[in-house]
């Protein structure tokens, strides 16, 4: 106790012990929560802020005892406090000044000590609950992690497990295979055990270093085992405070449980995991690398065309392309897998792998389109075919006419078929009708009569009374035995006063045809067109020899014919004259000739109508195919488009491939290089042909082909039927070629084209003039031959040396004549040492044109003067001949 005096000299005492205010500081625990589920306790204190006087906060409070204040100088009030106000107790300045607490100040200290129990009771409540939430929680996570460490055992000794088969795996491999083959396996072998580790999440900890091996997220010193400086805030009260790491989204979420695929879990992306099934498979396939059990063979049925590729033949073997590499290598052949083997070498490999081989060829698209066999029984009698043939001005067109009453000779030029035509006549005797082919007797058309009599049931050999049997009949009598049809010989003009009939069948028999007069199976009958004598014997003669084939067909199937002729008319197109020889061909039928296509569009018949249709043996002009076919090709009907166009294609490349081979030429035997070499230095003579008809255009084509030699030919640039064009002109421009058209004409535009560029059209109608002309020109590309006439010979008598001239020689005329101008020799020895011609010859002092024989003359040779007494002068003129084909 210290006695103290007051201003009213009163006695206090005061007690030693030195007053201080309670500390405004707030305190409380808060759980930080770290990476890895680990977490720590961290006490809070929150400080209020300084308040001087009244201004100070209810949460204040004070001691009951008085305030002790120290002095301080009044000149200089402390720091941060105001100064004395008025009426204030003075200050000593020497000691301690005291002042009592009034009621009201006791009674709001009193308050505010209360409140500050009741708001720390509230703080514990709610501390405790908190600590209790973070205990229930821990215990959760506590749980997951010891079942995520249970998982990850069960995987790792699951791992532990397929790792132990690998190994007894390459046990055996190495047993069996040695250790050369098992490194392979050695070497996958430690992949799958990194994947335990792979497959924890990034940043997790081993087992032993789990926060739930010791205190969470504490170390053995209290401190923070692994955040290092934390960051700290200034809370309400102003006071620093640590804040709490961010918390990571990232948890170690819970292995995949690997079981059967069920459809729960099918549906279930979460959950979805590799099938049994799957891993079976994968484990199959581990072994099957350790083991050398031979695979089941697949023996398959290889189907090989005509030529396929080393890839295409391995796939339809299910086979490497290595295999087959292999064994062409062994066969001595070094491949590539995209190159083209032909059929026996892919036969022979796939025989050698065990498979059985179906050959096909690109030709199997015809199979079916010609020549089947009819199973319907209902046939019918069909119209015999009947092909004249003869020899060129015999009278076949003649004969014909006569037969149909009508004048195809007046259309034609010249007088002479050089066209193919076909007719139907109605017989007047049986009312039956028989059609009839016309073809030409000119040696050129010799394509003609035998397409003519590839068709053909019977042959009817028109020969002249008045000629006899000529080149064109004897090839007449050879195309109708190579088509082994029977012949009838109409013996033709007999109404001529010098007709032989006799002679015609004495002929006859030296080429093996024997009449029924002289004994034997042919008929004859003679016959005059112009006078139309014996007409109904001769139809008599075909109906009966029609009876004896009995011709029938089935006409309710599907059209087949052959394609007479074919031409480009302007207006209409391609039109092909055919023969129907089986079936019935209608409008609107898909057809094919050769490699052309195409939809029937029209059927004219012969008198020029237009029909539906047309039976066997029927002739008729089809309209509708995509470009004119050859004569000679064999039309079918077929069920589609489709159909159609793989056949065309096929016959189209195999056209190309046929040209392209002529062109190139073959390479092998000596011959032909030599045959090579002898035509590659001949001149050629450019052309371009078009003609009306296909028939006429092959035989002006083989005209030309033989006209060549060995030093000349014809090229053929561009061969077609149809008018001329201007694409033709534009062609023969820049090759500098002639243009031939038979019976066709040029356009405006290309005959105009064709003036502006000086380019020649020669046209004609006449085969004969045609290939006259032809040869004509052909013949000028010939060089000329040189001949030697001889004119003379004389003798050097003397030598003169003449200034200003040179050396003359004076000679004497032995036999002939001497020319001047003329070429002469210098013979010495008799070896020819000068060749030259006769500069000056002179008699006496006089120029003269010749010397006769014993005179004596002055010569003087052109460039030369080595001449000496006694040799021989020989003097000869060269003449230059034209040649011809």
């Amino acid at each position: 106790m210290v006695d103290t005096k007051t201003p009213g000299d009163k006695t206090l005492s005061v007690p030693t012990k030195t007053l201080t205010l309670k500390p405004r500081v707030e305190t409380g625990t808060v759980r930080q929560s770290f990476s890895h589920g680990r977490t720590k306790q961290v006490v809070v204190e929150k400080r209020g802020k300084r308040r001087v006087g009244g201004d100070a906060p209810a949460t204040e409070t004070h001691a009951p005892e008085p305030v002790v204040a120290k002095a301080a100088p009044a000149a200089k009030p402390p720091l941060g406090r105001p100064a004395a106000a008025p009426g204030a107790a003075p200050r000593s300045g020497s000691g301690v000044v005291l002042r009592t607490l009034t009621e009201d100040e006791r009674s709001a200290r009193a308050s505010a000590l209360a409140d500050a129990k009741v708001r720390e009771i509230e703080e514990r409540r709610l501390a405790e609950e908190e600590a209790k939430r973070r205990a229930s929680r821990e215990g959760i996570e506590q749980a997951e992690r010891e079942a995520a460490e249970a998982r990850r055992k069960a995987e790792e000794e699951r791992h532990r497990q397929e790792e132990e088969a690998k190994r007894k795996a390459e046990v055996e491999a190495k047993k069996r295979f040695g250790e050369a083959e098992a490194k392979p396996a050695a070497a996958a072998a430690p992949a799958p055990a990194a994947r335990p580790a792979a497959a924890r999440p990034a940043g997790a900890r081993p087992a032993a270093a789990t926060p739930a091996a010791r205190a969470p997220g504490v170390a053995a010193d209290g401190s923070d085992e692994d955040e290092g400086p934390r960051q700290v805030r200034r809370g309400p009260g102003g006071a620093m405070r640590p804040v709490a790491a961010p918390k990571t989204t990232h948890k170690p979420g819970p292995q995949k449980e690997r079981g059967r695929l069920t459809v729960v879990t099918a549906l279930n992306d979460d959950v979805r995991e590799r099938s049994i099934a799957s891993f079976r498979r994968r484990t199959q396939r581990l072994k099957g690398h350790a083991s050398n059990e031979p695979k089941e063979k697949l023996v398959r049925e290889v189907t090989i065309p005509e030529a396929i590729t080393i890839q295409e033949l391995a796939n339809r073997m299910s086979e490497r392309a290595v295999d087959v590499i292999r064994l062409l290598m062994k066969q001595g052949a070094m491949h590539k897998i995209t190159d083209v083997i032909d059929a026996d070498t892919a036969q022979l490999i796939a025989e050698e792998l065990g498979h059985t081989v179906k050959r096909v060829a690109a030709s199997d698209v015809e199979e079916g389109l010609f020549d089947v066999v009819d199973d319907s029984t209902d046939t019918e009698p069909r119209s015999p075919v009947v092909t004249v043939m003869g020899h060129v001005d015999h009278g076949k067109t003649s004969l014909l006419d006569a037969l149909r009453h009508a004048n195809v000779v007046s259309g034609e030029a010249g007088g002479i078929t050089q066209h193919i035509g076909a007719y139907q006549v109605t017989s007047p005797e049986s009312g039956k009708k028989i059609t009839f082919i016309d073809t030409p007797g000119h040696a050129a058309f010799t394509a003609m009569r035998a397409r003519g009599a590839k068709v053909t049931d019977i042959v009817i050999l028109v020969v002249a009374a008045d000629d006899g049997v000529m080149p064109q009949t004897v090839e007449a009598i050879n195309h109708a035995k190579a088509a082994k049809v029977p012949m009838i010989v109409a013996i033709n003009k007999i109404d001529k006063p010098d007709a032989k009939p006799e002679r015609v069948r004495t002929e006859l028999l030296q080429h093996e045809v024997q009449v029924e007069s002289f004994g034997g199976e042919v008929v004859d009958v003679e016959v005059s067109a112009k006078n139309k004598t014996n007409l109904d014997k001769l139809l008599e003669m075909i109906a009966l020899q029609a009876e004896l084939l009995d011709l029938k067909t089935n006409s309710e199937r599907p059209a087949e014919g052959t394609v007479i002729e074919a031409k480009l008319d302007r207006g209409r197109g391609p039109v092909a004259t055919v023969l129907v020889q089986r079936g019935t061909l209608r409008v609107g039928d898909i057809i094919v000739a050769g490699a052309e296509m195409g939809r029937v569009r029209a059927l004219i018949s012969d008198q020029g109508e237009n029909i539906d249709e047309a039976g066997p043996s029927v002739p008729v002009e089809v309209l509708g195919f995509n470009g004119p076919p050859e004569a000679g090709d064999r039309l079918a009907v077929v069920e589609n488009e489709a159909r159609a166009r793989q056949v065309t294609s096929y016959r189209a490349h195999q056209k190309r491939e046929n040209a392209a081979a002529s062109i190139s030429g073959m390479r092998g035997s000596l011959e032909q290089m030599m045959s090579q070499l002898k035509t590659a230095g001949r001149k050629e003579f450019p052309l371009i042909v078009k003609a009306d008809v296909q028939g006429s255009l092959e035989a002006i084509l083989g005209s030309l082909e033989k006209l060549g030699t060995e030093e000349v030919a014809a090229r053929i640039l561009h061969a077609g039927v149809g008018g001329i064009s201007e694409s033709d002109v534009t062609l023969a421009e820049g090759f500098n070629a002639a243009i031939i058209g038979f019976s066709v004409r040029a356009n405006k535009e290309a005959a105009a084209a064709a003036k502006r560029n000086g380019i020649e059209i020669r046209y004609y109608n006449i085969i004969y003039d045609l290939v006259d002309d032809i040869k004509k020109a052909m013949s000028g590309l010939l060089a000329p031959t040189l001949r030697e006439t001889m004119l003379g010979n004389a003798q050097i008598l003397e030598v003169f040396n003449i200034s200003k001239v040179g050396k003359v020689a004076g000679c004497r005329v032995t036999d002939g004549t001497v020319e001047r101008g003329a070429n002469v020799r210098l013979i010495r020895d008799n070896v020819v040492v000068h060749e030259g011609k006769l500069s000056t010859l002179k008699r006496f002092k006089d120029e003269v044109k010749e010397v006769q024989s014993g005179q004596e003359c002055g010569m003087a040779f052109e460039n030369y003067g080595d001449m000496r007494v006694g040799d021989v002068i020989e003097c000869y003129r060269v003449e230059t001949i034209q040649r011809s084909l």
